[in-house]
């Protein structure tokens, strides 16, 4: 499965939906991801479909992730 790194830290992975034998896929984001916000925030998101504006959130939140 995919994940990204910043140096030696994974930083976000995607789960495959096929591979796990689940109806959703998942992209989620390790401890080391930057994305604390007060006492709780998401680390995993279930993707039906990639659509233009889930791609867009994503590619946000792992621009925060990895800063």
């Amino acid at each position: 499965m995919p994940a990204y790194a910043k140096g030696d830290k994974v930083v976000c992975f995607f789960q495959s939906a096929q591979k796990f034998n689940t109806r959703y896929a998942t992209f989620g984001f390790s401890a080391t991801a930057k994305l604390d916000e007060g006492a709780m925030w998401p680390v995993a998101f279930a993707l039906k479909e990639l659509t233009a504006a889930a791609e867009a959130k994503i590619g946000a939140l792992v621009k925060k992730a990895a800063s």
